[in-house]
């Protein structure tokens, strides 16, 4: 995998897709500073051509000065991308669909006229001097041929990236790395992937496709957008932490994922999976007996992710039937505590008896080690 590799964070134009999002421009902004603070590298608006109010935001947030390239979302149409360019943004995300279905139902273009289109729009762009990229529509329903022949023709031509898009959420990991390795072996340009999550593959997808040779990863917060959305931000720095902690931690603001999260969550109306990605209410929670043991030895043992790169902690849950004499010892040793052998044996039986009537809560166990003492 290269060690290029960037997020184009697209919850102001995925996003916004999204069956509850109705964001305002306050609201844009708020999440705009805020993704910039965190220290994504492109921030993704809705096309200025959507609505004079999506037009404003766009000239509002390219305004404000930010570290993040500012990229808005536009059709492969000169009138579009006039307009992109008018609102003062880093770059143009231009797009067109290249499988049959939507050639035959949604434009009514062929691949050659796709290309002219194209050309001229990516001309046009580069010559205002932005950023810009071509993207087909729907790629993994698209004939490889056809899409090859098109990535070509705007690599010769100076385009900054091509994108690959898993329109309606249906490629496999394998399928990504065959696609973006056949593209790679025709373009000199930067390679950008979005994956829509329909059958649960979006993260998976996206990592793959910079094993392959991609550059580029589009992501929302939350994974909000389209129908079942894209690859969520959180769950996309959760893999790429795996693979390498380090680089993650030295270019982002990692604290300040879970406080994104929130944010959209509110906005939109949702709330947080309990096992959402790093800011999940369990995500890092332990409770079966031989994992605590292990956990306070070594957290590591079944964490692979550490919660403090994340300012977030860890919880032990031990009042349960699950739960093991090592986890009641520790416990005890918390509360200043000792029991011997036998005694520990007892109350972790008796614990594990009344928790089968229901787990019992922090306080109520504490109480419980306190009292075996002093009975």
């Amino acid at each position: 995998m290269s060690e290029r590799w960037y997020i184009i964070e697209s919850t102001l134009r995925e996003g916004e897709q999204f069956a509850r999002a109705h964001f305002t421009q306050d609201d844009k902004i708020e999440i705009a500073q805020a993704l910039d603070a965190f220290g994504i590298d492109y921030l993704e608006l809705t096309s200025p051509a959507a609505s004079p109010q999506s037009y404003a935001d766009c000239q509002a947030i390219a305004a404000l000065s930010l570290k993040a390239k500012i990229l808005t979302h536009t059709r492969c149409h000169m009138d579009d991308a006039r307009k992109a360019v008018d609102t003062g943004v880093d770059g143009i995300d231009v797009l067109f669909g290249t499988s049959s279905i939507l050639r035959q139902f949604s434009h009514g273009k062929s691949i050659r006229q796709i290309i002219t289109s194209a050309v001229e729009v990516i001309q046009f762009i580069k010559g205002q001097g932005l950023e810009v990229r071509f993207s087909s529509e729907d790629s993994f329903r698209s004939a490889e041929s056809d899409l090859l022949e098109v990535y070509q023709a705007v690599d010769a031509i100076g385009v900054n990236r091509v994108g690959l898009a898993d329109t309606v959420g249906i490629a496999t990991p394998r399928q990504v790395f065959a696609m973006v390795s056949s593209v790679r072996a025709v373009v000199n340009c930067d390679i950008e992937f979005h994956g829509h999550n329909d059958s649960g593959c979006a993260i998976a997808n996206s990592f793959t496709a910079l094993e392959a040779g991609a550059t580029h990863v589009d992501t929302s917060i939350l994974g909000i957008g389209e129908r079942n959305g894209i690859t969520p931000l959180g769950g996309f720095i959760a893999r790429m932490y795996l693979a390498d902690p380090e680089g993650v931690k030295s270019r982002y603001r990692l604290e300040l994922l879970d406080e994104l999260d929130k944010m959209v969550a509110h906005k939109v109306g949702v709330e947080i999976p309990f096992n959402n990605y790093i800011t999940g209410e369990t995500a890092f929670t332990h409770k079966a007996g031989m994992h605590l043991k292990a956990i306070y030895l070594n957290p590591g043992a079944y964490e692979a992710i550490d919660p403090s790169d994340f300012g977030l902690t860890r919880n032990l849950k031990v009042g349960h039937r699950l739960t093991g004499h090592h986890a009641i010892a520790h416990r005890a040793k918390e509360l200043g505590l000792t029991f011997g052998e036998v005694q520990l044996k007892e109350i972790t039986a008796k614990i594990k008896e009344m928790a089968d009537q229901g787990d019992i809560d922090d306080e109520k166990l504490n109480e419980l080690l306190r009292s075996w003492v002093t009975a």
